[in-house]
């Protein structure tokens, strides 16, 4: 069965390049210019998409938790709820930043955490849906969105697999076009606790679904690593600059960070090559310099059969190959050689039969 997504006009698959989604949630502080100029630097740095997350806060967290006081250096409200709203963009903002991401030639679209947001997003038509690593045990969302009809990417961190199992079946009896990411959900993730080989664990459990990595580590050689075990997908917070106010921007990454993971992205595909070991064009200069050919350790009369220590194994390797020594010993010369001169197995006779030893 073919492991394929299409996202737009990208199709993801096994033979394809990563698929890379600059993560912005909420590092735009809740400023649309400031998210305008973190797409601008997502499409510089060579990310194929960005992505917001949206929540209908009201509807998504009990009064109380609404209510609560929130204290944090990172706050922009005294409450959590309010906290929220002053982070969250309304349609207006949202048809803007599509037609903007857009016109960047980015794949935009966003996180629904609750039902009111996944319809919302709905209305805007956007190409795909993300679901959080907190709503992986949430069926009724999950079955909601997939509803929609859209291709769905969905966050695994704080799930054993056997919650993962149950989201993969609850969106595929509905919408097969599925795409699930090994995450870690800690801010930053630790690279010891990453569970890169869940990558692999996941393509053997479900092999009609794309497989990727939602990554929260401080660096770039994870995603490298897990394209290399079959991950297509890489999800990484991204920022302008991680001094920023907010909670995700000291785990995401910069303008040049995302531009190195692309471009080692891109560097591993062609890497990895088929699978198939030949001798290239570009390594003969090396193998003629390096390598040995077989040569005489002295000079030797016609009629000399060859022996152990007649024949030495010198560079450049121009002639003939080591290996074929043991075709040379115990066969008479046909042909007197000079210290240093290479052989060739026309050089011998086939047999020893009448022929004279020379020293």
């Amino acid at each position: 069965m073919l492991r394929e997504m299409k996202l737009g006009s990208t199709v993801i698959n096994d033979n394809s390049d990563c698929f890379v989604i600059a993560e912005v949630g909420h590092n735009h502080q809740g400023s649309v210019e400031t998210c305008k100029e973190i797409f601008k630097a997502a499409q510089a740095s060579g990310a194929h998409a960005v992505k917001l997350q949206k929540r209908d806060n009201k509807s998504l967290y009990t009064k109380a938790y609404y209510d609560m006081a929130y204290n944090s250096e990172n706050a922009y409200a005294p409450t959590y709820g309010l906290h929220r709203e002053a982070l969250e963009f309304g349609m207006a903002e949202y048809r803007d930043l599509k037609q903007y991401a857009e016109e960047l030639g980015l794949i935009f679209f966003s996180t629904a955490f609750d039902f009111k947001s996944a319809d919302f997003l709905a209305e805007l038509d956007i190409p795909c849906y993300k679901i959080a690593s907190g709503d992986l045990t949430n069926t009724p969302l999950l079955r909601h969105v997939a509803s929609i009809g859209k291709p769905v990417i969905i966050s695994t961190g704080a799930g054993a697999l056997e919650d993962v199992i149950r989201a993969y079946d609850a969106i595929m009896q509905i919408n097969p076009q599925l795409a699930i990411l090994q995450c870690t959900a800690s801010y930053p993730s630790q690279f010891e606790e990453m569970g890169l080989n869940v990558i692999s664990t996941y393509r053997e459990a479900f092999p009609d679904a794309v497989v990727g990595l939602s990554s929260h580590d401080n660096g770039i050689a994870m995603a490298v690593a897990a394209y290399v075990l079959g991950g297509r997908i890489v999800e990484k917070h991204f920022t302008l600059n991680r001094t920023m106010k907010g909670t995700d921007h000291a785990f995401s990454l910069e303008p040049l960070g995302l531009s190195k993971m692309v471009r080692d992205l891109k560097r591993v595909r062609v890497a990895l090559g088929n699978g198939q070991k030949t001798v290239l064009e570009s390594e003969k200069p090396a193998l003629a310099k390096m390598g040995k050919k077989i040569v005489a350790t002295k000079a030797f009369p016609v009629g000399h059969i060859l022996q152990e220590g007649d024949l030495a194994f010198k560079s450049p390797g121009d002639g003939l190959l080591p290996y074929f020594a043991d075709q040379l010993y115990g066969k008479p010369l046909k042909v007197a050689l000079t210290e240093d001169e290479a052989l060739s197995l026309e050089m011998v006779a086939a047999t020893t039969s009448g022929a004279v030893t020379a020293n």
